[in-house]
């Protein structure tokens, strides 16, 4: 096995691939034989590649010795901001009654566009706890897959019910800082920010914990 393929399989990279070429193709072949449109989940999928990259990013500087370590500490920040891009693509199911095509291929083109986002965003989980892990245990890096997962469901929230989106935080970020006070400052929002929070996580820790069953699995197997 070359090095470029070991790394590959290692981090998920071939399975993201297919996810997201079935994802687009599905939405293609929309164009081609229907109505069209939804083209922005192309951009959403993109958005949901962000912590992926960002996640294998890290992961090098991580590896890089000391001053690598020290490297990878804003890069794990922008991983952490834009994760919640990979779950984000379970919300756009939203838009499921509106696509007025054949009502299974719709269905199947919107599952595959949510089936990649959490494939990345489980992938990325699985590169940054690998990373945490060689340099800091693996207290830590349970510690990182937990917060990271429960951050990542309160921003599913915030930008599919608030309207922001991860950028927002760089180039807005006392508008976006007052919109949050605001919102969890009235106690009839927490139902919501709780329960949309809660499945997120939950969907995202289901997902690694799986991923980390069927490896050991096959390593048993070996």
């Amino acid at each position: 096995m070359t090095t470029l393929h070991r790394f590959a399989t290692e981090r998920l990279l071939y399975p993201c691939l297919a996810a997201s070429a079935l994802a687009v193709g599905l939405l293609a072949g929309r164009d081609i034989l229907g109505p069209g449109g939804y083209r922005f989940l192309i951009w959403n999928l993109f958005l949901a590649w962000l912590p992926y990259l960002a996640a294998l990013w890290a992961a090098w500087c991580a590896g890089r010795g000391p001053l690598g370590a020290v490297a990878a500490a804003p890069v794990f920040a922008l991983w952490l901001l834009f994760l919640p891009n990979a779950p984000y693509l379970l919300t756009d199911l939203v838009h499921l009654p509106g696509m007025d095509f054949v009502w299974w291929y719709d269905v199947g083109t919107m599952l595959a566009f949510a089936w990649a986002g959490c494939l990345l965003g489980v992938a990325s989980l699985h590169v940054v706890q690998g990373a945490a892990r060689t340099r800091l245990g693996a207290p830590a890096g349970w510690a990182v897959v937990i917060g990271a997962a429960a951050l990542s469901g309160l921003g599913v929230y915030v930008g599919r019910f608030l309207r922001w989106n991860s950028w927002d935080a760089l180039l807005r970020p006392r508008g976006l800082a007052a919109n949050l006070m605001s919102v969890f400052g009235d106690p009839a929002a927490y139902p919501r920010i709780v329960g949309v929070s809660g499945l997120i996580t939950c969907i995202m820790l289901l997902g690694y914990w799986t991923l980390l069953t069927v490896r050991r699995a096959e390593t048993n197997l070996l």
